[in-house]
């Protein structure tokens, strides 16, 4: 059985949306805004394409990073590894050719079929439409999270608001840094 791993830069409120700059959002780039850069932070970001053996992503996450990360170096192992892009609008033909193997998939139970199979770790990035609805159904196994010292407000959570019954999490990994971010990695209690 596949564990299914979400990561994401998050803001102390909850807050995934535009991390790195994307349009559309007023905090836009708030992981580097104002917050000094401490590489040892960030090495779970290198950790995670070492052990990962496939990515996912939402169509919305596959469109903004598959037109860029195929030939940015640091994320050169995710190059040749396997995609699974979660969309019921895409169609092959929206798929870029030079990212690798990517497979569109078109429901959870497709997902869960997916966590079914032989393999390693399949790490989701960013997504956070996707994310919220592999929680609700039970699908993710362990998050990988940069808590940023920030409250952002308004904008796309990783969590959902659904009213569901309480999900513990045990805390497996965790470390504070000088610039205030968090790494907090919880595997999902079953």
């Amino acid at each position: 059985m596949r564990t299914l791993i979400s990561t994401a830069f998050i803001s102390l409120d909850g807050v995934v949306e535009a991390p790195g700059g994307e349009s559309g959002y007023r905090n836009a780039g708030w992981t580097f805004k104002d917050i000094e850069f401490v590489p040892e932070a960030f090495e779970i970001k290198g950790r995670e394409q070492q052990e990962a053996t496939a990515m996912m992503l939402g169509r919305v996450s596959y469109q903004a990073f598959s037109p860029v990360w195929p030939d940015m170096a640091d994320f050169a192992d995710y190059k040749v590894m396997p995609k699974y892009v979660v969309s019921t609008t895409l169609t092959e033909d929206d798929l870029v050719q030079n990212w690798g193997e990517t497979t569109i998939l078109r429901s959870l139970d497709e997902i869960a079929a997916l966590k079914e199979t032989d393999g390693g770790p399949v790490i989701i990035h960013g997504s956070a439409t996707l994310n919220r609805a592999l929680s609700d159904a039970g699908l993710i196994d362990r998050y990988h999270l940069l808590v940023f010292p920030l409250l952002l407000g308004a904008g796309k959570r990783l969590f959902s608001d659904a009213d569901k019954d309480t999900q513990k999490l045990k805390l497996v990994e965790h470390e504070a840094y000088s610039n205030g971010l968090q790494k907090n990695v919880f595997d999902v209690v079953r």
